[in-house]
């Protein structure tokens, strides 16, 4: 299972980033999502962490369905675009500097699915990032 997700910092008028993602297993993307964060972020990292956890829980949802119906997942990797967002949900509190603890409750979720084996984090460029044109809120 192949999930991106990305974000696009501060794009509304009240400074709102905006949440994009996608799973696929390979062929068709099988769920998309691209919604209005509800909480405003300080940082482009932020929003990116936000973003990975809000759609983590579907992700799961989908793993724990095909898994009762006897089809395991063998691989289950989320790509990102943001490198420090990637450190911060590889690593937790070890990446966290003063200006980002305060997020922690939302990377401590991410990790804990790195942690025990459950989930796998690699880093896509934007160019190829397939949640990127869902970062993008309506305009008109």
């Amino acid at each position: 299972m192949y999930t991106w997700v990305d974000a696009s910092y501060a794009v509304h008028p009240d400074m709102r980033s905006h949440t994009g993602g996608a799973i696929s297993f390979g062929v068709r993307a099988l769920n998309v999502m691209s919604r209005k964060q509800r909480l405003n972020t300080t940082s482009s990292t932020e929003a990116e962490v936000v973003g990975t956890s809000d759609y983590v829980p579907k992700k799961i949802w989908f793993q724990m369905f095909l898994e009762e119906q006897g089809f395991p997942i063998k691989e289950n990797i989320m790509y990102q675009d943001n490198q420090s967002a990637i450190c911060l949900e590889r690593n937790g509190r070890r990446s966290c500097g003063q200006a980002s603890r305060h997020i922690n409750i939302r990377y401590v979720f991410v990790k804990d699915r790195i942690d025990n084996g459950k989930l796998r984090i690699e880093y896509c460029p934007t160019e190829n990032m397939l949640a990127d044109f869902f970062t993008k809120p309506m305009q008109g």
